[in-house]
């Protein structure tokens, strides 16, 4: 295993123990894997009580990664595991990251995705060009949807 996965592993760990402690009530060690893919940094499944990581980016970006996606993505669990169903970035959880964690409650990263990036499909309006991801692109093409233009609010075109 990679010596940064294990860090992972091991802040996971240490939310769970922190939460314990500020909450005096016990958390299992929630499962961690490095399958999250894309632009997303992490992601939580309640149900299977995971917690996903994206591997490229924590790779590019493992300080700020640690520190900040981990504690995020252990808060979701937490979150709801004493709420149950609430806003994924509501009170309760601004609540266990600030007043538990410790940390800002950032609801997004900043970090650069130019390596995660998917392929985009250009497509047109009235007033300027867009770059639609390929799930978007294919739901065009299959006729799922239609997407339109926020300013002109032309629906949008391929462009060829």
């Amino acid at each position: 295993m990679p010596p940064l996965h294990t860090q992972v592993i091991n802040k996971a760990r240490d939310c769970i123990a922190l939460a314990e402690k500020k909450l005096n009530q016990s958390f299992d060690i929630p499962v961690v894997s490095f399958k999250q893919r894309g632009k997303i940094a992490g992601s939580a499944r309640y149900s299977q009580w995971e917690v996903r990581f994206n591997p490229v980016l924590l790779a590019e970006n493992p300080e700020a990664f640690i520190n900040e996606v981990v504690p995020h993505e252990v808060a979701h669990l937490l979150t709801f595991k004493l709420f149950g169903r609430v806003r994924p970035h509501g009170k309760e959880w601004q609540t266990m990251m600030t007043q538990v964690f410790g940390i800002p409650a950032r609801t997004t990263h900043s970090f650069d995705i130019s390596s995660v990036r998917g392929s985009t499909f250009l497509y047109h309006c009235a007033c300027r060009d867009h770059h639609l991801s390929i799930r978007r692109h294919n739901k065009i093409i299959r006729q799922q949807t239609l997407y339109h233009c926020t300013q002109c609010r032309q629906a949008l075109s391929p462009k060829i």
